[in-house]
């Protein structure tokens, strides 16, 4: 049903109930259409030019149009009594123990998002305003016991998969919008303000590009616009065992031949990642780059990035 209305994939636990929300919110929309769209034209035509010359200035006299707006109304108070309200307190009141989930925290700046994890001690580092430089975005006081196995990342979020997100929404400079699509989130990010926002990621980026994937026949001539931004997910060999194209490449015109002389009938692409952050909010002139991406992995890939990025703060501190 969510297909229908064209809303995204949805990759998120709480998503089916926002879905819901959205698909009766427009049925109503098409219903009120439908009816008030007839009714128009019904009008139109009843009382036509030269059809009603007897009319008065007090109008028809019945009690038609107030039953049917009562039963709008009454339409419109389940929805946000029965369903919005309910919903919008699971999300905002209902949020999981901190011990239980991935806490991290996301600041936005013209033009970036500056994801911050507190390590494998739990606890984030003091950060210091006078401590900002281009090269330490948060002003992260790397003195400080609490901060010297922080993972700071820009326009990167790595997850891992089944387990509660919460993310401490603020912003450096202006107003920003948080939206994940995909995982039905959209909070404003407000200076001075840290909101809480939760959610629990149910696939992979990985299942999710395979649910995308595009299959392109080789003996095309030419790889479409639409296509030229995916990226394969494998390697496509020679006869001779050399990789033609490797796992993560763009398809290119000048590599079809090459696939077409290895037997390769069709290659397999789909987005890189699917999983995006946006910036919902008109935040300034480059509101056009302030884009960031969501990686959700399987919780042993999740540890292994998490091992990878310790070592990159062990090398630099030395």
């Amino acid at each position: 049903m969510g297909e229908f209305l064209g809303l995204p994939f949805d990759a998120s636990a709480s998503g089916p109930l926002i879905d819901r929300m959205i698909i009766l919110v427009h049925w109503l929309m098409l219903v009120l259409f439908i009816g008030w769209g007839s009714y128009f034209v019904y009008v139109l035509f009843r009382f036509r030019k030269g059809r009603n010359a007897s009319a008065d200035y007090r109008g028809v006299r019945n009690h038609a149009s107030s039953y049917i707006e009562g039963v709008v109304a009454v339409i419109e108070a389940v929805l946000l009594i029965g369903f919005a309200i309910p919903l919008w307190s699971m999300r905002v009141n209902d949020i999981p123990p901190e011990a239980d989930a991935t806490v991290v925290r996301i600041v936005a700046e013209q033009f970036a998002w500056n994801v911050h994890y507190p390590g494998p001690d739990g606890v984030f580092g003091k950060s210091d305003i006078s401590l900002i430089t281009p090269e330490n975005p948060l002003g992260l006081d790397r003195n400080d016991p609490a901060a010297k196995d922080d993972i700071v990342t820009i326009n990167q979020l790595n997850l891992p998969v089944g387990k509660p997100v919460i993310i401490h929404l603020s912003s450096k400079d202006v107003i920003h919008s948080l939206n994940l699509p995909l995982f039905r989130v959209k909070q404003d990010a407000i200076p001075g303000q840290s909101i809480r926002v939760w959610f629990t990621p149910t696939v992979t980026t990985a299942d999710i590009q395979r649910v995308m994937a595009r299959r392109f026949p080789v003996s095309s001539s030419h790889v479409p616009e639409e296509l030229a931004s995916l990226v394969t997910l494998a390697d496509y060999t020679g006869k001779d065992g050399q990789v033609i194209l490797a796992k993560g490449s763009s398809l290119t015109d000048d590599v079809l031949p090459a696939l077409r002389d290895a037997g390769i009938a069709e290659v397999t692409v789909a987005p890189d990642t699917p999983t995006e952050i946006a910036c919902a909010q008109l935040c300034g002139l480059g509101h056009f780059r302030m884009r960031g991406f969501i990686t959700v992995q399987t919780p042993d890939e999740y540890r292994a990035w998490i091992a990878d990025q310790e070592l990159q703060n062990a090398q630099n501190a030395q």
